[in-house]
């Protein structure tokens, strides 16, 4: 594991809120919870696909099959 994909999540996360602040000054409110929430899914899979990486070599390391 990198550090670069806790660089990626906050590059999101930061993309993420300058978009919901912009969104939601232009009066946008709906179209802001949206981004909103296709930052969130986007860094979930993300992180569940490290997790899936993570019980893999867990099941291999002790060979629990």
């Amino acid at each position: 594991m990198s550090i670069d994909i806790i660089f990626k999540i906050a590059a999101i996360g930061i993309l993420v809120t300058v978009l919901n602040q912009i969104l939601i000054r232009s009066g946008r409110e709906e179209q802001a919870m949206m981004v909103t929430l296709a930052g969130v899914v986007v860094v979930l899979m993300m992180v569940i696909t490290m997790i899936n990486n993570l019980f893999t070599a867990v099941k291999t390391i002790f060979q629990l099959y």
